[in-house]
């Protein structure tokens, strides 16, 4: 049976260099693996009154529902985020916070993840690889230690059908997905509550 991967993309442009870029990583998952990206264009603003049980008046919308689900069947989340000022963009870290109720069933709870952060400058998303982490530290979710992945000057790295040109760049994304591997595989064996089974 194959493990699924969730893949999020913090960008909403078709044609964003995070798109393409997960693209690219999504191709050196091995068998046994299905890694797939995640939408989150269609998700509502997060309005905590969906998950208030005194607010009887607001149904919990269906794209929530779903997504929390996803979620929650997945083996591990990959990240792939450029930086809006000097943070996160405003899709992503909705998404978070709708992965983050109900209270008593956080669909990250101590899931595997994996991130990868770009920018058309030099920095490659570092202030947004920060604040993602710190976003998900609340949810003990384990992560591949160095080196972190950041990728800077994006627009010289891939090419206008979408593939990363840079051999350095393939073989750093190539390891990073194989480490970020390793860690879900390390932690099949541990249940959602992170205490072996």
């Amino acid at each position: 049976m194959c493990k699924s991967i969730s893949v999020i993309v913090g960008s909403l442009r078709r044609e964003s260099y995070a798109r393409k870029i997960a693209l690219n990583a999504i191709k050196h998952f091995p068998d046994g693996y299905s890694a797939r990206i995640l939408e989150i264009r269609h998700l509502p603003l997060y309005d905590f009154d969906y998950d208030d049980p005194e607010v009887v008046d607001k149904a919990t919308p269906p794209e929530y529902t779903t997504f929390r689900r996803d979620i929650k069947a997945s083996a591990g989340v990959l990240f792939v985020t450029p930086e809006n000022n000097r943070t996160i963009p405003a899709c992503l870290k909705n998404a978070i916070d709708i992965g983050s109720k109900p209270n008593n069933d956080v669909a990250w709870k101590n899931l595997p993840a994996g991130i990868i952060s770009h920018s058309v400058g030099r920095m490659g998303g570092y202030s947004s690889q920060k604040n993602l982490k710190l976003a998900l530290s609340y949810f003990d979710m384990p992560m591949p230690g160095q080196p972190e992945v950041f990728i800077g000057q994006s627009p010289t790295l891939v090419s206008a059908s979408g593939a990363i040109t840079s051999e350095k760049t393939i073989e750093f994304l190539r390891d990073y997905v194989h480490r970020f591997i390793e860690l879900v595989d390390a932690r099949r064996d541990i249940n959602r509550g992170g205490r072996p089974s």
